[in-house]
């Protein structure tokens, strides 16, 4: 599952996000030949920002996917994406950075209630919902700590 990840300075109000996420999506799932209904793309504005020494508007992102990713595709993905940001919001290419993070199967996991047809017990909600909270404590993933469970501790 793809999941692009783009903060920037530029204050969103007004602003048609709803292109943004609809190209972006798009675009990841074209580059890195997943399907776009496993693409998730999250853009967060109004975050206090500098690069290059200045705040004039600037993009940063993280773009984590279970393979699929290399130095190729890597490059059409910031071009790609760079050149939304830069229609859309007026974000200069050459203030926009990418980070790419090819991570493994093992390390993420999802709810599939609807692989279960709708029909589930408790044994398995509470296995998927175990499951989410891990995600969620996955400090690597979203430096994000909300409990700690068993040996895990906050530091």
């Amino acid at each position: 599952m793809p999941c692009l990840n783009v903060s920037t300075n530029v204050n969103l109000e007004g602003v048609d996000t709803s292109a943004i996420l609809a190209e972006a999506s798009k675009a990841v799932a074209n580059i890195i030949g997943k399907p776009e209904a496993y693409v998730m793309v999250v853009v967060k504005g109004s975050v206090p920002m500098a690069f290059g020494g200045t705040q004039e508007p600037a993009a940063y992102g993280e773009l984590v996917s279970i393979g699929g990713l290399n130095p190729d595709v890597n490059k059409k993905l910031s071009a790609g994406i760079a050149s939304i940001l830069e229609s859309k919001l007026s974000i200069p290419k050459s203030r926009f950075y990418l980070k790419f993070h090819d991570s493994k199967a093992s390390s993420h996991y999802f709810l599939f209630t609807q692989a279960l047809g709708g029909r589930f017990n408790h044994h398995q909600v509470l296995i998927s919902v175990l499951f989410f909270v891990r995600l969620i404590l996955h400090k690597n993933m979203l430096n994000v700590c909300m409990l700690c469970i068993k040996n895990r501790s906050c530091k």
